[in-house]
């Protein structure tokens, strides 16, 4: 398995197990983490799964899809490292992925 955590806005960290080929707002659901709301369940038709990803995480993650990028128009506080967590699959390499929530969703 591989390793997620989770930092809520509040600076709380907590580190999941991640089933390689799920996303990450997959991960966080099972997991009952905290600041992913995941309205649109995984759709990519929503912005509320919005987290920041750790600076040293951004390459190996990748960037949004244009697609994505249209979605995150719709989050609060969009950010360089901003990313959402249904559109970033878990893969042996990201194992220690440190993901962030943002202060309010959507």
């Amino acid at each position: 398995m591989t390793k997620v955590t989770f930092i809520d806005a509040s600076g709380a960290s907590r580190t999941v197990d991640a089933q390689v080929g799920a996303t990450v707002m997959e991960t966080a659901l099972r997991n009952s983490v905290p600041g992913i709301e995941a309205e649109c369940g995984g759709a990519c038709a929503c912005a509320t799964c919005h987290v920041y990803v750790a600076d040293e995480w951004t390459e190996i993650v990748g960037k949004p899809s244009q697609m994505e990028e249209d979605m995150l128009d719709f989050a609060a506080d969009v950010r360089p490292n901003s990313r959402l967590s249904c559109q970033i699959k878990v893969t042996e390499a990201l194992d220690g992925l440190v993901v962030t929530t943002p202060v309010k969703q959507g």
